[in-house]
């Protein structure tokens, strides 16, 4: 049975896979493969996607990898995607995003073309290199194996403090579930190298130290704030008893954490 890290592994090399496909697909549709290329592919076999089909789940997933396993790039990969910053649009800033519309500036009256779907391939090309990337920083030794283990670790956690709960355990059920959330932001405050000046932080220390910094918006320091808010009621005496609904809640809600902030 393959272990979590080869199914990491095999995933991602599926995904760079169709990155390089989906960039011969634009080539193709913008300029046209020159009769190798197509020979080539036609003798293994292969059919490229249709870009404008398939490249928001590509780009979705291999967004994900990035933030994950090479965050310094991730504005890098989104910024090919589209310049939020810039201020026209010419053949630097135009992003695939102008591709999938189908974007064309030009000058001069409509004489000269500033940018079309051809400035689009270099900024998918640079997507593909970054993903590559993100693969040889996965497979070197450098690469913090404590993600994987820890992501299983997490799991057998919180599904311990569920079975605590539905069997009546409210209070330990939500202190697990507590731990696990402080333990996942703790780490990934550590990822992005911002340190706490407490010596012993708490869920509360580390949330609001992730909002100063820009990793999380206020929308997820609210929502991690009321899982820190729960996670109290299960730990301290408080005007009320903690529920079964409430861990479940606490459990659901780190769950959600997890996929969704490092």
């Amino acid at each position: 049975m393959a272990t979590k890290l080869e199914v990491m592994k095999d995933e991602l090399k599926s995904l760079i896979k169709k990155g390089n496909h989906l960039y011969l697909s634009m080539i193709e549709d913008v300029q046209g493969l020159p009769d190798d290329f197509k020979k080539d592919l036609k003798e293994k076999k292969i059919k490229l996607p249709n870009f404008k089909n398939e490249y928001d789940t590509w780009y979705s997933e291999a967004l994900l990898v990035i933030k994950q396993i090479l965050p310094d790039r991730y504005s890098d990969f989104t910024k090919q995607y589209k310049d939020e910053k810039r201020k026209e649009i010419d053949f630097l800033t135009y992003g695939v995003a102008d591709y999938l519309l189908g974007l064309r500036t030009t000058s001069h009256g409509g004489t000269n073309v500033v940018a079309d779907g051809s400035a689009a391939v270099g900024k998918m090309q640079i997507q593909n290199s970054i993903l590559e990337a993100a693969s040889k920083r996965f497979e070197s030794s450098l690469f913090d194996i404590q993600e994987v283990l820890q992501a299983d670790m997490f799991d057998s956690e919180l599904m311990a403090a569920k079975e605590l709960a539905k069997k009546g355990f409210v209070r330990g059920g939500g202190a697990i579930a507590g731990v696990v959330l402080e333990k996942h932001l703790g780490h990934v405050c550590e990822m992005h190298g911002h340190k706490s000046r407490k010596k012993h932080p708490s869920i509360s220390d580390y949330y609001q130290l992730l909002k100063e910094n820009d990793v999380i918006d206020t929308p997820k320091w609210r929502f991690i704030q009321h899982l820190g808010d729960i996670r109290n009621l299960c730990d301290h005496s408080k005007d009320r008893e903690p529920t079964k609904e409430d861990v479940l809640e606490l459990v659901e809600g780190v769950e959600k954490v997890i996929k969704t902030v490092f």
